[in-house]
């Protein structure tokens, strides 16, 4: 640019100016543009020596951000003649494509993610839990096995904090498994016996609550009972707590106040107040007059047959139970308001505690009975800004294929999701599976994607999504909620088990 400088300087000294020049400005521009050519030309033609120009980012763009959501899909490539190792598999929720498969134990049939949806685990028919990163640089080689014990015969585990509850009938106990900071390697620390003639079933609890529950049913039929293990010392209570006929499932709410136990024997749900350790207590109304009911700790819907899975709808006080029915005849969702007393209910309650809440005055009430399809299996409420609607999985009869849809009652006895909205407590949309080639051979004739047998659901804008995997199919369903209808299928290289999904 020196140079330049000067040899622009000369030019302009040796050629006769007929008008001055009008700026310095002006004198600059031409200068750095003479210089810009001196610069250009002395690259076109060199000194005898080449030189090249070298481009440095200012700002170096790095690798693209990873997708913050996920749906966690396991699947099972085997058969009981031929076992295969199981595959987990992530889901983008932006674009619904499979980002990474990853081998787990052999037979899958029991997966779940930590609160924060960084880890997976999974119980496997080969003996074993697996855990594993939910990321999607995970490598089989990624993925840690636990051996069990000889006896051990598991059928659901509960992940909080460091420690991991495992359900065994096999052993008759609730045994803790715990990790080292940084690791995901398991290990067995001890195991909470549950006495004859009870055996575990489903431990519930959120993350950070200082109890969670074990439930465990009768082996004669009677009325079961769930254990407490006070998560801080890793101790069980001596004393248990009653509960319903044959219980099968439960969930705890988000403040860890209140846990509800759904009892498929009797069509009831228990609630345990978690604060008390307690049998909570509470007065429904009869939704028909508004009227006070006498005061119990059971949720009792007349309508409801076999309520096995059940989720909330929090920003509406709201609890949802799928009621599975006789398999046969369309199944129902229990609607159920079970709000804890507020600021707002404190001048007509004066027994309300912030720190401490009871029951609102209709807490335990069934709002409504909704039928749905044949044999619900699962419920999934959109946890968006309004929690407006409830997505429910239809089993459908099994003694039928899925493609067979009957109506009875109304209700089609296929394979579908049922779509409620919980404003008017109304079934708006009822979504049947599709189909889909069980290979990627094309020329393969076409079957339905089964009778599902798991879904989650997501929120997202601008819509939510609706994962549904089927024991009978290589493909999982995913379905839009702004449109309620299916958005695509994603291949899964086996039989769908189950999904969960990193975010709710």
């Amino acid at each position: 640019m020196h140079l330049a400088r000067i040899e622009a300087e000369g030019i302009t000294q040796s050629r006769p100016s007929r008008r001055p020049v009008r700026s310095v400005v002006q004198a600059f521009r031409l200068a750095s543009g003479l210089a810009l050519s001196a610069a250009m030309l002395t690259l076109v033609t060199g000194c005898g020596n080449n030189y090249r120009p070298v481009v440095t980012a200012i700002n170096p763009v790095g690798p693209a951000a990873q997708p913050s959501k996920f749906a966690v899909v396991i699947s099972d490539p085997g058969t009981a003649a031929s076992p295969a190792p199981g595959l987990v598999t992530f889901v983008d929720f932006a674009g619904d494509t499979v980002l990474i498969t990853a081998n787990i134990g052999v037979n899958p049939y029991y997966l779940i993610l930590n609160s924060g949806g960084t880890t997976g685990f999974t119980l496997n028919g080969d003996h074993t839990l697996t855990s594993f990163d939910v990321d999607t640089s995970l490598l089989t080689s990624n993925i840690n096995q636990t051996t069990l014990l000889p006896n051990a015969n598991p059928v659901s585990l509960f992940p909080e904090g460091a420690s991991t509850y495992v359900a065994d009938p096999g052993l008759g106990a609730v045994s803790q498994f715990t990790s080292a900071s940084g690791s995901l390697a398991l290990s067995l620390q001890q195991n909470f016996p549950i006495a004859s003639p009870y055996t575990p079933i489903y431990t519930v609890g959120v993350a950070g609550a200082p109890r969670a529950y074990a439930i465990s049913q009768n082996t004669t039929g009677a009325n079961g009972i769930v254990s407490t293990i006070e998560t801080t010392s890793n101790t069980v209570d001596s004393v248990t707590i009653p509960v319903g006929k044959t219980p099968v499932y439960g969930v705890m709410t988000a403040d860890a106040r209140r846990a509800f136990i759904l009892n498929e024997g009797d069509g009831t749900e228990t609630v345990i107040n978690a604060q008390t350790n307690l049998l909570d207590t509470f007065t429904p109304l009869n939704p028909a007059t508004g009227q006070p009911l006498p005061v119990t700790s059971t949720i009792a819907d007349p309508a409801a047959v076999a309520p096995i899975w059940a989720d909330f709808a929090p920003v509406r006080n709201e609890m949802v139970v799928a009621n599975q029915g006789d398999g046969v005849h369309p199944g129902s969702l229990s609607v159920i308001s079970i709000p804890l007393c507020s600021a707002n209910a404190l001048p007509s309650n004066p027994n309300c505690d912030p720190s401490n809440p009871i029951d609102a005055v209709g807490f335990g009430t069934v709002q409504a009975n909704i039928p749905v399809g044949v044999r619900p299996v699962m419920v999934g409420v959109v946890q968006d800004v309004n929690n407006s609607r409830a997505y429910v999985a239809n089993g459908g009869d099994l003694s039928l294929p899925c493609a067979v849809a009957t109506p009875v009652a109304g209700v089609t006895t296929g394979c579908s999701v049922s779509v409620i909205d919980l404003n008017t407590n109304t079934v708006i949309a009822t979504i049947p599976l599709p189909t889909n080639p069980t290979n990627s051979n094309s020329s393969v004739t076409v079957v339905a994607n089964g009778h599902p047998n798991y879904l989650a659901v997501t929120s997202g804008t601008p819509t939510s999504k609706v994962y549904v995997t089927s024991g009978e199919s290589n493909f999982m369903t995913v379905i839009r909620t702004d449109t309620d209808a299916v958005d695509t299928t994603v291949p899964l290289q086996g039989s769908g088990v189950s999904v969960r999904v990193t975010l709710p």
